[in-house]
């Protein structure tokens, strides 16, 4: 990538600036999208603006061969690709709309085509392993048997899980309202094995964890007595997974969700009742849990079928 097609530490000209806070708060406020993706629209049309102003053209004046060139001079993965070209899309469509004639520059730009990989899923004698690892003993394996039953259990996101507030579990009914993905609200069922190391957590370890710390709304503590990170919690689940013997590459932020969505449709789930579980807008994203569970059929089919 040479020096002068390099998105720079400059700032974006300030009717670029403007523009591109406007399209944030309208896409914010309309479809109610999550920080992290508003954060990589902002970045990628700020480096876009950046670029535009080496070559004396501006947001609003750009052209299809304008992102076309960007495009080949800014070479990414296919993903990150797919999300810039997402933002542009959206960007643009919004500013035809607002100046009514204007010519949206990315109709005809072909969109990337994404790889379809396969979630991950593990063994049910590995989920189980996984889930007993913790030390019940100690407040904290009481508090990390409580996460990971919770997770498989429910099928949460990981941000989902440690997002939970104290107030979005319902012990007497068994359920959890989530907040899920565009700030959607979901309730979500919680097993009872599941429910019962929960109250086991907050009868013995959350108040040793929560001591001395004021009144945490979060209902899974670390050590310091405040919300878990992401980070942290995987780095829990990648630690229990080695010490079990299944190997830390094997184990993705994703992989307790994709083990729960895959085991239910093994044993007979509906795809429908499965969507609803998972918070997925679409169906077609749940689809592709049959296709992994199809995988597992062949995998079985062809280890223990004579002429497999």
């Amino acid at each position: 990538m040479s020096r002068v097609d390099s998105p720079t530490s400059a700032e974006p000209a300030a009717d670029d600036a403007r523009l591109i806070e406007r399209f944030i708060e309208r896409v914010w406020a309309e479809d109610g999208l999550a920080d992290r993706t508003l954060e990589a629209y902002r970045r990628d049309l700020r480096q876009l603006a950046r670029w535009l102003g080496t070559r004396g053209r501006s947001l609003a004046s750009a052209g299809r061969e304008d992102l076309s060139a960007y495009h080949g001079s800014q070479p990414v993965s296919v993903r990150s690709m797919a999300r810039r070209q997402s933002a542009f899309r959206r960007f643009y469509a919004q500013l035809a709309r607002d100046e009514g004639k204007r010519e949206d520059p990315t109709l005809l730009m072909q969109r990337p085509r994404m790889p379809r990989s396969l979630p991950k899923a593990l063994a049910e004698r590995e989920i189980e392993a996984l889930i007993v690892a913790p030390d019940l003993a100690t407040p904290l394996g009481l508090r990390d048997r409580a996460m990971l039953e919770l997770m498989y259990s429910s099928g949460l996101r990981v941000s989902e899980l440690v997002d939970l507030p104290l107030s979005g579990l319902n012990p007497r009914q068994g359920v959890l309202r989530v907040t899920g993905k565009g700030g959607k609200d979901r309730l979500v069922p919680v097993g009872e094995e599941a429910l019962a190391h929960v109250e086991i957590y907050l009868r013995e370890a959350r108040p040793v964890l929560a001591k001395g710390h004021g009144q945490p709304t979060a209902l899974f503590l670390s050590r310091r007595g405040d919300a878990m990170s992401r980070q942290m919690f995987w780095t829990l689940v990648k630690r229990y997974a080695m010490q079990v013997g299944i190997p830390a590459k094997r184990v993705s932020p994703h992989v307790l969700r994709h083990s729960f969505a895959t085991h239910l449709l093994n044993h007979g789930a509906d795809l429908r009742a499965l969507q609803m579980l998972l918070g997925h807008s679409a169906l077609s994203t749940t689809q592709i849990y049959t296709l992994v569970a199809k995988e597992g059929l062949k995998r079985l089919h062809a280890q223990h079928h004579p002429r497999g």
